[in-house]
């Protein structure tokens, strides 16, 4: 079976110089593999042609027969990494918490620990006889989030 940490030690030295950078890497117990990759611009396909090239080049087939999947995340794709999160500051996204909590909003900022992301929700004022819609900022570890994704709207 190819060895997962040296695959992946290679396909990050093999972007180190780019704009792209590796969100995911799966290999199967039958040796599927597959790698995802991102940028902060829109993908290429040439650069995923490239990345298959050199890992064919690097872990040889005849020695270990393996199915070779290289592709960039799309627009719907979970963001795994933080720097997919960075892509989309200023964006709406949907976030699922671990308590469950499905949350709609802006992401205002990134850092080492998690995001936060602005949220309008409706309040009701004292004296007030309807609710009123306020923004809130809530700070999200990346420990609490269990799937976040662009909002996509229509």
């Amino acid at each position: 079976m190819i060895d997962k940490k040296e695959l992946q030690a290679f396909v990050e030295d093999q972007l180190k110089d780019t704009e792209y950078f590796l969100t995911d890497l799966k290999v199967s117990p039958s040796n599927e593999i597959t790698v995802e990759i991102d940028s902060l611009t829109p993908g290429d396909i040439e650069e995923c042609v490239n990345l298959t090239r050199a890992i064919e080049e690097a872990f040889d087939r005849d020695v270990e027969d393996y199915e070779l999947e290289v592709g960039t995340a799309g627009l719907t794709s979970p963001l795994k990494v933080k720097r997919q999160y960075e892509k989309y500051i200023g964006q709406d996204l949907e976030v699922l918490t671990a308590d469950g909590r499905k949350l709609h909003g802006m992401l205002r900022k990134v850092d080492d620990n998690g995001i936060i992301l602005s949220i309008q929700q409706k309040v009701k004022k004292e004296g007030s006889k309807k609710p009123v819609i306020e923004t809130t900022d809530l700070d999200i570890p990346f420990s609490n989030i269990k799937k976040a994704v662009y909002d996509l709207k229509f």
